[in-house]
Order: structure tokens, then sequence, then C-alpha cells
């Protein structure tokens, strides 16, 4: 039997947390593979913020409410401007 006199100890292990940039390209993957376009899907769910523009395939819906609209842009922004069509 226990002894309820003492604290017990429970340690959860914590997921590795998945980047914006990850997780960007596994719902662009799981629109693409539902045949979905998935440019203006997450267009139109970051200009929205309804959920239901992203398919819940692979469990994309879930991982894009992870993250917040604005870290979405600001890390598309961020590949955009570091990609070579910005610096042509």
């Amino acid at each position: 039997m226990q002894d309820l006199g003492n604290t017990q100890f429970f340690r959860v292990k914590n997921e590795p947390q998945a980047s914006v940039k990850d997780i960007i390209k596994e719902v662009y993957e799981a629109l693409s593979e539902k045949g979905y376009n998935p440019i203006n899907q997450i267009v139109g769910y970051i200009m929205s913020g309804d959920p239901t523009f992203i398919t819940s395939h692979k469990n994309a819906r879930s991982l894009i409410m992870k993250v917040e609209k604005d870290e979405l842009v600001e890390e598309l922004l961020r590949e955009y401007i570091n990609s070579e069509a910005w610096n042509k």
C-alpha cells in the first residue's frame, strides 16, 4: 500500500516543439495530398481565421492551430525575403 503522507511525483515527457516552418510544410503537404490548392487554403485560413480551410488529413488542422496567425505570416515573409526570388 502507498504511503499517503508523502507527495508523489508524476513526470510527463514534453513532446518536441515543431517549428513554424515545419508546421507550414506539413500542412502544405496534407493539403496537396487531398487535392486542394495549398496556397489558397492557407491564405484563406490566415485571412479569416476559419480552421475549416485546413484539412484534418494528417492532423494538419490541429497542427496549424498551434501557431498564431501572425507567426505564420512572419515565417512566410521571412522565407520569401531570404529566397532567390527576393534577391533578383
